[in-house]
């Protein structure tokens, strides 16, 4: 099977929606959120001040769509990652992950 391609310029997208208010928590990333005491204002700060993790990024099958990992500190400076897909109108927060110091 081909893969469908991935957004081009995908970070200026995300940083957008981050901006804009334009993204949904899914009931996972919500429970993963209030498991690892990242506040969706975190989440939103990683999102607009981090970088994408490519190496990380997934093709669902099940979603025939990519997800994209973000890497970004939280406001008061604890690492996470971010993990990221769209449907046709809003960005999807899938998981939000608590990364240890000097994890890569």
């Amino acid at each position: 099977m081909v893969l469908p391609p991935k957004i081009p310029n995908v970070m200026a997208l995300i940083r957008e929606r981050a901006r804009s208010g334009n993204f949904i928590l899914l009931p996972h990333a919500i429970a993963r959120g209030l498991e690892r005491s990242v506040a969706v204002a975190d989440i939103a700060y990683a999102l607009i001040n981090g970088w994408r993790e490519a190496e990380k990024d997934e093709f669902r099958r099940e979603h025939q769509a990519w997800n994209y990992a973000v890497r970004g500190s939280t406001i008061d400076k604890r690492q996470i990652r971010i993990v990221v897909s769209f449907d046709e109108n809003r960005m999807l927060v899938i998981t939000v992950i608590r990364l240890a110091k000097g994890r890569k």
